[in-house]
């Protein structure tokens, strides 16, 4: 019945590039989560008004997460093919896309997380301050605590966006399940190939939307 629909669709094939779109999505998002956490708290203790006001400092982090988040992704793994090749050894497969998806994700989760920095109550903030607390209690038992629901929304949204770039990096030779459809289905004109990743890649996004709201809404005690 299967071979009747889809009848150019290899299942290893598929099943072999979601694990290479799983994989390249897990392993960025888990550098994108770190990283975009230095620099969104960075930003916010650093502004105007700041725990560390210093606006030379936030005005130079801030140009630079400015300028990578608005270069378009396509046109970044371009410009990133020195570093890669020097990093990775290669310029193909999932291992030589996870620069690009780091640099191109990690500025902008940092400007979600100050956001979601900015929003915590600023009475929690002094109160703490004024029992001496050091700057690692602070950040760790105060600023994330309060800002968890807003953190985890912002990654959900971000890990949906790498599962997006991890699709448009396959379309040069990083594998996953962009790499299948374009190859396999556009190329090939198997249109039937290009339906099935897809929708492979449409339920990886709602699996991913689902998880990150069952997780906003038990950490949100509003």
């Amino acid at each position: 019945m299967f071979e009747s629909y889809f009848p150019h669709l290899k299942w290893e094939q598929l099943l072999a590039a979601t694990q290479e779109t799983l994989y390249m999505t897990a392993l960025s998002g888990i550098a994108t989560f770190i990283l975009g956490i230095a620099l969104g708290l960075t930003l916010f203790l650093t502004t105007k008004g700041g725990m560390f006001q210093n606006s030379l400092a936030y005005r130079a982090i801030s140009f630079v997460v400015n300028v990578f988040r608005s270069i378009p992704f396509i046109i970044l793994i371009v410009l990133l093919i020195p570093v890669t090749k020097t990093l990775v050894g290669t310029i193909l497969g999932a291992n030589a896309a996870l620069p690009a998806l780091i640099v191109g994700a990690a500025p902008f989760y940092a400007r979600l997380v100050e956001i979601a920095l900015r929003e915590v109550d600023k009475g929690v903030i002094e109160a703490t301050r004024s029992m001496g607390a050091r700057m690692s209690t602070l950040i760790f038992r105060v600023l994330l605590p309060e800002s968890s629901p807003a953190l985890v929304s912002g990654i959900t949204v971000t890990l949906i966006a790498l599962v997006s770039y991890s699709a448009m990096a396959g379309v040069i030779g990083a594998g996953g399940l962009g790499n299948l459809a374009y190859l396999e289905g556009f190329q090939r004109n198997h249109s039937d190939v290009t339906l099935v990743a897809t929708v492979t890649i449409l339920i990886i996004v709602f699996i991913i939307q689902f998880i990150g709201d069952a997780l906003t809404s038990y950490l949100d005690k509003r």
